[in-house]
């Protein structure tokens, strides 16, 4: 996600499935994981309201792990 984002590129079909696979695998994003995509997301101004839910759940299991720029990211991402 982060890699299109960074693009510009926000095709609503690509980003569903996007959605769809990490709502899927959510459990084994790992730090770097959450914040690329949660902040890919905000990047494009996409309002994906229960992936940003499953994230912020994911984030909180594993914040310990958090490097500070991937902890940056996120905040910024919620903001």
């Amino acid at each position: 996600a982060w890699a299109f984002a960074t693009l510009g590129v926000s095709e609503p079909r690509l980003f569903d499935a996007i959605v769809r696979a990490s709502e899927q695998s959510i459990g084994d994003f790992k730090p770097q994981n959450l914040s690329h995509t949660v902040r890919a997301f905000a990047t494009l101004g996409i309002s994906e309201p229960g992936l940003f839910v499953a994230i912020a759940r994911a984030s909180e299991q594993c914040i310990g792990d958090f490097n500070p720029q991937q902890l940056v990211n996120t905040a910024w991402a919620f903001a």
